[in-house]
């Protein structure tokens, strides 16, 4: 698994409460937690910490990932640096999957969806994948298909038919996991994908907090189906099909930070028993990988519906970027190093990948022939017929 962080600029609410910086990028590859040299500080201006923060270990901790991104990285920096060689995967034939994991407010939804004047990994990654196919639909023929789905309090909806509501998720020995019942959708152009991917965003659950005025109460999984063939035919044949997962997590939260009341507060519940799920496998597949034992062990995706849905992510046949949103401030000092923590321990977490590609075999691949042949024998023949000549002799 890839691993990136991101680390997103202070807000408003940090800035005019004077909060330090808790993790700060050294190079593109490394970033500190909590430098010494800012530890008084820190202490200071984080309320109610100071006691369980001077016990911990996590003072000046260096950290190393695939690619770290500061404060000013651009959206078009961030995709071109860590998911748009995923990409070249997609188009070779193999599952890939791209994920935001970080808490609320760390701005994970900002760099899957981006905004008007800055689009996010989505629409970067369409906008390559349909000028990929532009540029080899001279000598090959694709099927892009979409679908869209939100996971709201453990119960999972189609969010391009809104009315199509509690999904259930099984396992296919072909496919491995699928949502039943779940609308396909084949856009005839990017535009058309585009607003396809707007029209889901609009019927997501969104309630404002007070961590987030626009917060994600929803996870969403938006999958790409791309299928191709050569357009020339022989003896034989094949076709790749490959499948592009695009996830927006919603983010942990801690009611004494959103004061969350209700339905709010059974939905972050609902969101943090899913993290704490997803967080569950995560350790469990580093710690096989960490160890390199070939011993099975119990992987609790069963424990949510958000690990169901992420299974082949996690320890299937798939690619998979993740990457970790942050905020800089000591404001959520425990929530980046809880994020931090998780990215670190999924770095180690390898995928067994395997491209999808499907043999014709030579009987079928010679059917466009073979009709090609019998037209022109039944073209022959009524021209032959009105001659007043009869064929007899038609090879099949």
């Amino acid at each position: 698994m890839k691993v990136v962080v991101r680390v997103r600029p202070h807000n408003q609410q940090e800035s005019n409460g004077a909060y330090t910086t808790c993790v700060q990028p050294l190079d593109s590859k490394m970033l500190v937690f909590d430098p010494k040299d800012e530890d008084d500080q820190v202490l200071r201006k984080t309320p109610g910490c100071r006691k369980r923060i001077l016990k911990r270990k996590s003072k000046d901790l260096r950290m190393m990932f695939d690619r770290v991104f500061d404060e000013n990285a651009t959206q078009m920096e961030v995709h071109e640096s860590s998911t748009k060689l995923i990409l070249d995967a997609v188009l070779d034939g193999y599952n890939c999957s791209i994920f935001a994991y970080g808490a609320t407010g760390a701005g994970k939804t900002f760099t899957m969806l981006g905004d008007a004047n800055s689009p996010g990994i989505i629409f970067l990654c369409m906008m390559e994948l349909y000028q990929r196919i532009e540029e080899l639909k001279k000598d090959k023929a694709f099927e892009v298909a979409v679908s869209y789905i939100e996971v709201y309090n453990e119960s999972i909806q189609d969010l391009l038919v809104p009315s199509s509501k509690h999904l259930a998720v099984r396992e296919d020995p072909q496919k491995g996991v699928v949502v039943s019942g779940l609308s396909l959708h084949q856009p005839k152009s990017a535009e058309e994908l585009m607003k396809m991917l707007e029209f889901g965003n609009s019927n997501r659950t969104q309630h404002p907090t007070d961590a987030n005025a626009t917060s994600s109460r929803s996870h969403a999984v938006f999958q790409v189906y791309v299928k191709q063939s050569d357009r020339t035919t022989g003896m034989s044949s094949n076709f790749k099909r490959a499948k592009l997962s695009l996830i927006d997590l919603a983010g942990s939260e801690r009611a004494t930070v959103t004061s969350n009341k209700g339905a709010r507060m059974r939905e972050g519940a609902n969101i943090n028993k899913s993290l704490l799920a997803l967080g569950n496998c995560i350790n469990a597949l580093a710690e096989i990988c960490s160890n390199n034992s070939s011993k099975s062990r119990h992987i609790p995706y069963r424990d949510s519906k958000l690990t169901r849905l992420l299974k082949d992510s996690l320890g299937g046949n798939c690619q998979t970027v993740m990457i970790a949103a942050v905020s800089p401030s000591s404001m959520s000092y425990e929530d980046t190093y809880n994020t931090l923590k998780y990215a670190d321990r999924a770095k180690s977490i390898k995928s067994k990948l395997k491209a999808n590609v499907v043999k014709i075999s030579e009987h079928i691949s010679k059917y466009p022939k073979i009709i090609a042949e019998l037209r022109k024998e039944v073209k022959l023949f009524s021209i032959n017929s009105k001659n007043g000549f009869l064929i007899t002799n038609i090879k099949l």
